[in-house]
């Protein structure tokens, strides 16, 4: 059975997004998008995969406990782990003293509902290659 991640071939997707993230030249690499991020991305360029997937963003007060930003993190998640040449790479803010951490989506402003709890924050870029 393919999952919806095939299906609707996303993992290109995320790819396309991650590579036109300006890379400043800075010697950290390429900077991360936070998944809050990728998933706002995602869903302007692809809102009918979003329908289709039946994921909000995500974000404090939605009340839902599965946000595409949620998916998209947790499918990374697993590529990262189980192939050392993904593409992708992976890293956690900590939520240490933060209070809030907020994001402009079209209309409406988007607040990570995970600064108050004991989770980090994910965020992803493309592999950095040191040259």
């Amino acid at each position: 059975m393919v999952g919806q991640w095939q299906q609707h071939n996303i993992e290109p997707r995320i790819i396309q997004i991650l590579q036109e993230v300006q890379d400043c030249g800075h010697h950290f690499g390429r900077p991360y998008l936070t998944a809050y991020q990728l998933a706002i991305e995602f869903q302007q360029r692809h809102p009918d995969i979003s329908i289709a997937l039946d994921r909000e963003i995500g974000g404090a007060g939605t009340g839902k406990y599965v946000s595409l930003a949620q998916y998209l993190a947790r499918q990374l998640s697993a590529s990262i782990l189980n192939d050392p040449h993904y593409p992708i790479e992976g890293a956690f803010i900590s939520n240490q003293n933060v209070k809030e951490l907020s994001y402009n989506a079209e209309d409406k402003i988007i607040t990570s509902s995970l600064t108050v709890s004991s989770y980090g924050l994910s965020m992803f870029r493309l592999r950095y290659k040191k040259i």
